[in-house]
């Protein structure tokens, strides 16, 4: 561990890229521009992840790069849940006086399966629907489905599909959806700020940074209120799936697919 640690302070191709990255970015700044009613803000995060993907598929990042990149992911997020947690003290009082909302938002996460599920199902999905769409398919959510189906079940490739979709999407979508609400409905931008806390780090940063942007004189309360969202969701998230998301996808998969040979023929096999 310590040879691989000194191996990616080592590696002076992948700073300089960052680096490089950075720069770029900070000199486009942040733009926006409107969409009817609402605001779209592009945030400098949203170019370095499209540069960032991009320079993969280039000479210039290499497999050692791309390797090497992964634990300094780790160590940025930390250093954000740090700042968080820092913000997160004066604001206590206004947190703890929302404390019913902020942890029922928990549940706002389950609303998505009454979506998702029957499109996924719609278009043609079977039981990789499940994976899909009982979570977000962050972390806790992919070891969730590997130990109950197995890594090559189809509900595992469906829970792998959207881990992969949201790593390389998932910031830019939230950094672009929520600026865009928050602008367009009459929603009080805390309450955004509390859904922007989805259990991703990387998600919130991104959806929390829109708000700010769109309203700079409540970057303390909405960078608290994301943060402690946040939090519950890494810490409650899980229980939330196992308990309850999973079982009502299971559920509702059957009663959407019961009369469709395909289905039948599955539990059959799985018999």
């Amino acid at each position: 561990m310590k040879q691989q640690l000194t191996n990616i302070w080592k590696d002076w191709r992948l700073h300089a890229i960052v680096l490089g990255i950075v720069l770029i970015t900070e000199a486009i700044g942040t733009h926006s521009f409107t969409v009817g009613p609402g605001v779209v803000l592009l945030l400098p995060m949203l170019y370095a992840i499209l540069i960032g993907l991009g320079l993969f598929f280039t000479p210039l990042v290499k497999d050692k790069q791309s390797k090497n990149a992964e634990p300094l992911i780790v160590l940025g997020v930390t250093l954000l849940i740090a700042k968080i947690g820092v913000i997160i003290g004066p604001s206590l009082p206004q947190i703890i006086e929302a404390g019913p909302a902020l942890l029922l938002q928990e549940f706002g996460n389950l609303a998505t399966i009454l979506v998702a599920l029957p499109v996924a199902v719609l278009l043609g999905l079977k039981r990789e629907s499940i994976g899909m769409t009982h979570s977000v398919a962050r972390e806790p959510n992919v070891g969730l489905i590997m130990d109950k189906y197995g890594f090559s079940s189809p509900e595992g490739r469906g829970v792998m599909a959207i881990y992969i979709f949201g790593t390389v999407f998932g910031a830019v979508f939230m950094g672009l959806i929520s600026g865009f609400l928050a602008t367009w409905t009459p929603l009080h931008p805390l309450s955004f700020a509390m859904a922007s806390g989805i259990g991703s780090g990387s998600m919130m940063a991104a959806a929390s940074g829109s708000l700010v942007a769109a309203f700079p004189a409540m970057e303390g309360e909405i960078m608290a209120f994301a943060g402690a969202s946040n939090l519950l969701s890494l810490s409650t998230g899980l229980y939330m799936s196992i308990f309850i998301g999973l079982p009502l996808t299971e559920k509702l998969y059957q009663l959407m697919t019961r009369n469709k040979p395909e289905a039948k023929q599955e539990m059959k096999e799985g018999a």
